[in-house]
């Protein structure tokens, strides 16, 4: 039976493209995952195998080389590379669907056909670079500097967290063009040739193994003025258009990790024995899978009901940071279940459950840590 989420909000059409997605997925990604978790990365061919067919460019328009789709195609997507076994491999491929959308929304005529093919085909990576060093989640705090100077600007500072930087093309990077706070802040497309942009360090993690992390440096940066995205100074509003489908793409791909666990915990104590008869012959297996079930159908339900108010033009900001925290506590409980209903074996790197408990220790903290989210959700109640 399908999920209810799947029932209420599904058409045929993302039926059909889901079964298009897992043929892609299940063809080109999850034989290889295993050895390039191993390796710590995967090839850039696959960006272009992607680009063949359509998938790097789910939700942006046809007239820019993307496919077009809404935001339950993108959903899609995200759950089903998800379900090639490593998080970090569909973090590292979504890369464009956190850094392209501010050209979507803000950019030129000019930067839109020149940038946005080349990165739909997989001919380009691209990046989004906001965090720094010395500020996370507090995009108020940006201090990396970019002054006018004629018809660049001069770009001074560092950006850290930044996934797939080390081998992006274009990097939509957050930057200080005016004075303190958020009404300061400005976005620039950042190609990485020119002298003064360094990748300081590839940046080792507790999980996402195959999905590169870097930590970038930019020292009198000369960056042409027709690289700024939107109004000098109002980048901001742009950059929290853009967070409100991150942070419900994270809540999505946890839950969809947490339904993996799930999956992987069900076959696993139906055929283990102890004591003469399966796991789930015992009532405390049978009721933490019910318990897992149930959390699950839960976020999954109210995360697809806020993608349909994204659909119809509406802004849920504050239910997205609800369905953030609730999606990754749910999942971060129901894989750490999993790994205790794995016993020994849930410890082992040859098992599923493993890599998910790894793996999915960052969802509280990327997009916005969960006390964040908290104070978003605090600055609107009665």
């Amino acid at each position: 039976m399908k999920p209810m989420a799947d029932q209420l909000f599904l058409s045929e059409e993302h039926r059909i493209f889901r079964t298009q997605v897992r043929k892609f997925v299940q063809t080109h990604l999850s034989p290889n995952v295993d050895q390039w978790e191993r390796d710590k990365t995967f090839p850039r061919e696959v960006y272009q195998k992607m680009g063949e067919s359509g998938l790097l460019g789910v939700g942006i328009p046809e007239a820019y080389g993307g496919s077009g789709g809404d935001l339950f195609h993108s959903t899609i997507l995200a759950e089903e590379l998800t379900r090639s076994g490593s998080s970090g491999l569909g973090a590292s491929l979504g890369t464009i669907s956190i850094a392209m959308p501010p050209v979507l929304i803000a950019g030129t005529e000019t930067q839109k056909t020149t940038w946005l093919p080349k990165v739909c085909s997989g001919q380009w990576i691209s990046a989004l670079a906001v965090t720094e060093p010395g500020a996370g989640s507090d995009v108020a705090s940006v201090r990396t500097r970019a002054v006018r100077d004629g018809d660049h600007y001069i770009v001074n500072g560092a950006k850290t967290f930044i996934t797939s930087g080390t081998r992006a093309d274009i990097i939509t990077t957050v930057v200080r063009t005016g004075g303190d706070g958020f009404g300061g802040i400005s976005l620039l497309a950042i190609e990485p040739d020119p002298p003064g942009f360094h990748v300081s360090r590839h940046l080792a993690k507790l999980g996402w193994p195959a999905s590169d992390t870097a930590e970038l440096a930019f020292e009198d940066l000369r960056v042409p003025v027709e690289n700024l995205i939107g109004p000098e100074n109002g980048g901001f509003g742009i950059l929290m258009q853009n967070f409100a489908t991150e942070r419900l793409t994270l809540a999505i791909t946890a839950v969809e990790m947490a339904q993996m666990a799930y999956e992987e915990s069900l076959k696993y104590t139906r055929q283990r024995q102890a004591f003469g008869r399966p796991l789930t012959g015992f009532q405390v297996t049978r009721h933490k899978l019910a318990e897992m079930a149930t959390g699950i159908d839960l976020c999954r339900t109210y995360n697809y009901a806020l993608a349909s108010q994204i659909v119809a033009g509406q802004s849920p900001i504050k239910e997205v940071a609800m369905a953030k925290n609730a999606s990754t506590d749910m999942a971060c409980r129901v894989i750490d279940q999993a790994v205790q209903l794995h016993g020994g074996f849930g410890y082992m790197r040859e098992y599923l459950v493993e890599r998910l408990y790894r793996d999915i220790r960052i969802f509280p903290i990327g997009g916005g840590t969960r006390e964040i989210m908290n104070e978003i959700i605090s600055k609107t109640l009665g």
